[in-house]
């Protein structure tokens, strides 16, 4: 399964695609923490919101 990150902040937007939900996760949570609005996509599909990022965490 694919994730893609997606950062944005001003005028600028950064994305970049990770196969592990964990780095996806870790990803999006540093550049949250730097002040980017972050949303992580799974198979292009399903949008998630910064606060529903641990459903990604594996039981």
């Amino acid at each position: 399964m694919a994730y893609r990150i997606v950062a944005e902040r001003e005028n600028e937007t950064v994305r970049m695609d990770r196969m592990s939900s964990l780095m996806a996760l870790a990803k999006a949570r540093v550049w949250a923490s730097e002040g980017w609005d972050v949303t992580i996509i799974v198979k292009d599909e399903d949008e998630l919101a910064p606060a529903k990022m641990d459903r990604l965490l594996p039981v």
